[in-house]
Parts: C-alpha cells; structure tokens; sequence
C-alpha cells in the first residue's frame, strides 16, 4: 500500500508538539523532516535540535530529507536524532557510494534525492545499493509550489529502472502533491507520497490525509 509522509516544514513550529501528536493519531506512516542549510538550497528550514524535539513525541519513523552541501558530515547526528530513512542529494554529494554505505553502516534507509532538471539515467549505477529514491516534484527550498507535470515521465522511466535492478526500491515523491494528482502518482509507480501544505493548511489535517489514505487504497 502507498505510504503517506506529512512534510513538517509546512507544520505550525508555535504547536509543533500538538502537530506531532495529531500525526501519531493520523493514518499517516511517516514524518517527513525537511532540512536546509541555505546553500544547497536557497532557504533555512531547521537542524539537529528540532529534529530532536520531534523525535521525542513521533512515534512514527521519521525520514529525514538532506537538503544540504556535504551531507555526509551530520549522517551519524541524524540518526542519533531519530533518522529512520536518510536521504541525501546527488547533487550535493561527490562520492555518493560512500555517503550511501555511511548511511546504511548507521543502520538507516538510505535514501537519494534528484532536483527536477537531473536525470534519472544518473542514478543507473547506485539504483541497486539505495532503499528509496526521492524525486522531487517542485525545486527544492520551499513549501506551497506547484507540481512540475515533467515528475510522471521520469516517475515511469524510474520505476522501469527499477524492476530491472531493484524490484524493492520504494519511489518517493515530494512535492505539490495533493488529492487529485496522488492517485495518478501511485498509477505511475509511487509508493511514498509527500505531502506538506496541502495536509497542514487543509482545516483538518488528520481528516485530510484519511481522504489522501483513502483515494491510495484504491490505487494501491
């Protein structure tokens, strides 16, 4: 069954207690932590001690989304913080096999996430090594864009890529995902979908993401 990762980047940090507690109770099966350190991406979200904060009332895995330069110097922090799946940028990472056994040494998912202009032709030669690839949907850096329609075609190819070297690979998108383009996703071959405003803006969350569960099942 297709999973659902709420994005906490989109989350009220004023509640972030109350938002985490409203997530245990959800049918959602991840928490989505977005970190940016302004360099890699053009945007400050927030480091370790939050991602701790969260680790201390989640009582779902949390999948941590590095979007930041030399990720492989703050893996072990992550998962000391309560990393469940890590995920790096190949694009920000030059020797990319390492940083991936660095974070399957921790004991972490490793994750590889793609900008929406690269390739998914690069990720030929690591595909059978990683447990998820994430592609992001919109340019990384902020909350609230609107879905690049270009995701479906490299979505399919991906996922042909994958049934040829890595029938376990778990396909995550992230990105303006919402109740109309996620079963289509899924369709395409999704199995994580990412959702951020469209859950925390909605006037119920919890409410929102069973609709998003519940449109999945069909698909799924």
């Amino acid at each position: 069954m297709p999973l659902v990762a709420p994005s906490l980047l989109s989350a009220d940090f004023g509640n972030l207690k109350s938002q985490i507690e409203m997530l245990n109770r959800s049918l959602a099966d991840w928490l989505h932590i977005d970190v940016m350190d302004g360099v890699f991406v053009p945007n400050i979200s927030f480091g370790l001690p939050v991602c701790q904060a969260i680790q201390r009332y989640a009582q779902k895995p949390l999948d941590v989304h590095l979007m930041i330069i030399q990720p492989e110097r703050y893996l072990e922090a992550f998962q000391k913080a309560g990393a469940s799946i890590l995920t790096v940028h190949y694009e920000a990472c030059n020797h990319l096999h390492r940083t991936v056994g660095q974070i399957k040494e921790l004991g972490c998912r490793a994750g590889v996430a793609i900008n929406p202009h690269t390739s998914v032709h690069l990720l030929e030669d690591i595909l059978p090594e990683i447990d998820l690839v994430c592609l992001m949907s919109v340019n990384p850096g902020f909350g609230g864009q609107n879905f690049i329609e270009n995701t479906y075609k490299k979505l399919k190819k991906l996922r042909q890529m994958a049934n040829q070297t890595n029938k376990h690979l778990l396909i995550e998108i992230d990105g303006g995902v919402n109740i109309h383009n996620a079963p289509l996703l899924v369709e395409a071959g999704a199995d994580v979908l990412v959702a951020g405003s469209f859950v925390f803006n909605a006037a119920d969350p919890s409410q929102t993401i069973a609709d998003l569960k519940a449109v999945l099942c069909q698909k799924g």
